[in-house]
């Protein structure tokens, strides 16, 4: 029996106080009307002129000091400059302001104690507003002053404003959030980002034959096969049966290739000489920039590709002067399909590869993170417990990321971003992670981001124009079973910009057209997928931030496919679910055949008579009683977007040793005691599932013995019922048939007899391929 899951792992509706509490239909009213108004104070720090002179030298090494309350921000320093430029933002929150005074110092970096140059003040009370899309405001020329208000050498050039995070100096900006964070490549990590996945293309090459190959060993028939590489993947042909000097393929070999394309393909042509031994018959590198692009299924011309063979000559590759072997091959990258780097259950973007094939867009996804609280401890710093939280959105080919809100466990973001939907059965995912490189990047050595949940919400449960704002568990399985880290506030909202457009779309295939016309297999969609996962999260993790690759795997899902005990029961449950219905529709009807409520079979019988009687009215029923069904359901709709659901993954009541099985590596290490045991275990089940799939297939075999005259009496016997029945059916009207038919199946139970009818005993004696099996 399952538990009911904890009040803890629900969905909670909320009522924020969005876009300073106007939240309006038109997404052009406001750029941040989906989250929460965060006020700050900005400095700009543009440049001096004219500041004096400290050292013994007469020479200045400046820098400027933004100091408000305890929050101290400072810009880069110069050498020996009197006249410096900064153009540097400070934003400091206001919810975090203890201070009437802000105050902007100059002062000249020393090796002992750094010299005071000039201060400007400002009273917090005078400071001016802006509100875009005003102007930014522009920086004015201030007078130094000392300590006691009197004016000093030296001007400095400040822009003062409160501002909100809609500012354009906010992502650019220091905060004062973020004080304890030093460095550059640190400061760097912490800033909001937008990032582009790189555009995926299948590759096909085509290997159709070889010519003129030189063998090392002209005694033997060669046993050539082609290897291709591209990046970091390789695949090689089967060896050609034609063992001769022109040997054929005709085999099709798919790569994932990325733009910009940096790798060339290369092709070389080997013979297997022995059982381990290879040698190489000459090979050729192709770059993929010259390789023709096909955006549909028109074919494509081959060419002949010359081989180069290399021969080793004191240590340096020198090509070896023969007249060419060829190859030659059919290369194009295919624009038609869309290259899968996720699963197709939860996947944020459907088009095909080449632009030139994509839909018009149906509308606008808005999502508003607005924060985040209860969120777990993730690492100990300086002997106590801190998270530096941010979140990654992904949805199509843009990735976002928050800013780190550092040393907090109820991270506020309030950041807002958009993307344009070309399909609604389409999935957003959002994850949150602890950011684990602020002491100076990979300073503690490859530490790794730790996860602390994930979001999905598909795009097609959503009423359109609605601004849903709900709290989202943030749940993750541990080896030591399901845990709630926190929990994350959104605001999403799906525009439509053509109904009609997106009503349209769910006649159209799910995939683009190639997927159909020319699929390809399950087990290549299976290797090419983690091809491209593989580039997608190299090429991330190269951008500057990187977003790195446990970041990138975790939200695409990486390893989904791998098995596991909780997900196989939950599979389970879920179709034993699916089934429910129609197994509740079985025991209805045999009630209705029982006559366990005489009035409902008395009224099924009188239903039963109007059809038979006025056969045209069979399907018009059927469809009334459905539409009315769907009115009846109107009232219960679900309200919220989809969530995590614990019980439904069987995440709540799993096993110990499951979960530990399911974090464990691939291949195990576990001790051969336990994988015994759990080999032992698997066996069991699979056989279950083999006994399941064999009575099934037992019932198939048996409904084509019926004519296969395997059981010689059973065929005859059924082969006269059927012409019997075919003269009986010629004579008398269907209705007769259909009634008496009707009314025997709904008979009595005085009428039934407890043992199994004729039919059935007849089909349970027919033979089927079991006695043939080992």
């Amino acid at each position: 029996m399952q538990r009911p899951p904890q009040e803890d792992f629900l969905l909670k509706e909320t009522t924020p106080h969005l876009g300073g509490g106007k939240v309006m239909g038109d997404k052009f009213t406001s750029t941040y009307d989906l989250v929460e108004q965060m006020q700050y104070l900005y400095v700009r720090v543009v440049k001096a002129k004219d500041l004096p002179g400290k050292d013994v030298t007469g020479s200045l090494d400046p820098y400027v000091e933004v100091r408000l309350g305890n929050y101290k921000g400072t810009t880069r320093h110069f050498e020996k400059k009197s006249n410096p430029e900064w153009s540097q933002v400070f934003a400091f929150s206001k919810d975090r302001i203890q201070a009437s005074v802000l105050e902007v110092n100059v002062k000249d970096k020393d090796f002992i104690k750094d010299d005071f140059v000039g201060c400007v003040m400002f009273d917090l009370n005078d400071i001016p507003k802006r509100v875009p899309p005003d102007s930014p405001l522009a920086p004015q020329w201030y007078r130094l002053e000392d300590r006691h208000g009197n004016k000093v050498k030296g001007e400095l050039m400040l822009a003062v404003w409160m501002g909100t995070q809609a500012d354009e100096a906010f992502p650019e900006s220091w905060h004062s959030d973020s004080a304890a964070v030093t460095g550059a490549d640190a400061l760097a990590t912490i800033r909001s980002k937008v990032y582009l996945s790189p555009k995926l293309w299948y590759l096909r090459v085509n290997v159709i034959e070889a010519q003129d190959l030189i063998p090392g060993d002209r005694s033997r028939f060669p046993e050539v096969y082609v290897k291709a590489i591209l990046g970091n993947q390789a695949l090689r042909t089967r060896v050609s049966m034609s063992k001769t000097i022109n040997p054929m393929w005709n085999e099709d070999l798919m790569f994932v290739a990325a733009e910009p394309f940096e790798e060339p393909l290369i092709l070389s042509v080997e013979d297997r000489v022995a059982p381990n031994k290879d040698e190489v018959l000459g090979r050729c590198a192709i770059p993929l920039q010259y390789i023709e692009r096909r955006l549909d299924h028109r074919p494509i011309n081959s060419k002949w590709y010359n081989l180069e063979k290399h021969i080793i000559v004191e240590g340096e590759k020198k090509k070896a002067i023969k007249f060419a072997s060829r190859i030659h091959m059919r290369l194009y990258l295919e624009g038609g399909y869309h290259v899968l780097d996720e699963s197709t259950h939860y996947s944020s973007d459907l088009r095909p590869t080449a632009k030139q094939l994509w839909k018009s867009s149906i509308g606008v996804l808005e999502l508003g993170i607005l924060n985040a609280h209860g969120i777990s401890p993730m690492k100990t710093k300086d002997g106590r417990a801190t998270t530096d939280a941010y979140c990654v959105a992904k949805y199509g080919q843009k990735w976002v990321r928050t800013r780190t809100i550092i040393d907090c466990f109820a991270p506020k973001w309030n950041e807002q971003y958009t993307w344009e939907v070309f399909d609604p059965c389409t999935v957003i995912t959002i994850g949150v992670f602890d950011n684990c490189h602020l002491q100076g990047g990979d300073k503690f050595g490859g530490a790794k981001d730790s996860r602390i949940g994930k979001v999905r919400i598909r795009l097609s449960t959503l009423e359109t124009g609605r601004v849903y704002t709900h709290s989202y568990p943030l749940l993750v399985l541990h080896p030591t079973g399901v845990k709630k880290m926190g929990e994350i506030h959104l605001a999403v909202r799906f525009t439509c910009s053509s109904l009609l457009n997106m009503m349209h779309m769910y006649s159209q295939p799910l995939l683009p057209k190639m997927h159909y016309i020319y699929p390809l297999t399950v087990s290549q969609l299976d290797n090419l997928r983690h091809q491209a996962t593989q580039i997608v999260s190299m090429r991330l993790s190269r951008a500057e931030p990187p977003l790195r690759k446990e970041i990138v795997e975790y939200m695409l899902d990486v390893g989904s496919h791998m098995w596991s005990m909780r997900r196989s029961k939950a599979n389970v449950f879920r179709i034993m679910g699916v089934l429910g219905g129609l197994i509740a529709i079985g025991k209805w009807f045999d009630q209705i055949c029982n006559w366990k409520n005489p009035i409902t079979t008395v009224l099924i019988h009188i239903l039963f008579l109007i059809l038979v009687l006025y056969p045209e009215l069979i399907l018009p029923t059927i469809f009334l009683y459905l539409f009315l069904i769907g009115v009846w359901y109107y009232r219960w709709r679900p309200r919220h977007p989809p969530h995590m659901d614990t019980r439904l993954s069987c995440a709540d009541n799993a096993h110990p040793d499951e979960l530990d099985e399911e974090f464990d590596t691939f291949p195990t290490s576990r001790p051969p005691d336990i994988v015994r045991m759990r080999y032992d275990r698997l066996r069991s089940i699979a056989g279950r599932i083999q006994t399941v799939v064999g009575d099934l297939a037992t019932q198939g075999e048996r409904l084509q013995s019926l004519l296969s005259w395997r059981d010689p009496r059973a065929t005859a016997l059924f082969v006269i019922f059927c012409l019997i029945a075919a003269i009986a059916l010629y004579v008398m009207p269907f209705q007769v048939v259909a009634l008496v038919t009707g009314f025997y199946v709904l008979r009595h139970p005085r009428f039934r007899h407890k043992l199994p009818s004729t039919p059935v005993n007849f089909f349970r004696r027919l033979p089927a391929r079991t006695d043939c099996m080992l």
